[in-house]
């Protein structure tokens, strides 16, 4: 049988209730870890809130923490967030640009992708059952 692939992040817990915890992680992109990211300042970082959902009556603020999700629910987030509004831009602004012209056709595609976004916020609860992490202590 196969390993299941999973993405970690390490976090340091911020408060916890008995429905859920908040974790913060530095959320870092994928050259932070290159020995020259000193001189080419192209690396970046930053701090993330992640909200837990669960009972974790073990954790108190200020533990170090693993969060673990799978590789499929990364992919399925990268997909919604920058695959499907890229083709939905390209779509709209070819289709309206052929039969309406250039600035309509621009207006059009940005109308959609902030459709496209709305709509994902307005499922954001529906999602958020679908992505989510589980906490492993260190």
């Amino acid at each position: 049988m196969y390993k299941k692939e999973v993405i970690k992040h390490d976090g340091i817990v911020e408060s916890v209730t008995a429905s859920y915890c908040m974790v913060r992680i530095l959320q870092a992109s994928a050259c932070s870890s290159c020995s020259a990211r000193q001189l080419c300042r192209s690396s970046e970082s930053k701090e993330k809130l992640v909200e837990v959902k669960g009972h974790y009556p073990t954790l108190q603020v200020g533990s170090q923490v693993t969060l673990v999700g799978s590789v499929r629910q990364g992919l399925r987030a990268s997909v919604l967030a920058y695959v499907i509004p890229l083709i939905l831009l390209l779509v709209v602004l070819f289709v309206v640009t052929n039969h309406y012209g250039e600035q309509l056709g621009a207006l059009a595609a940005l109308l959609a992708l902030a459709l496209y976004y709305g709509v994902l916020f307005l499922l954001k609860d529906k999602l958020a059952g679908q992505f989510s992490f589980n906490i492993e202590t260190n």
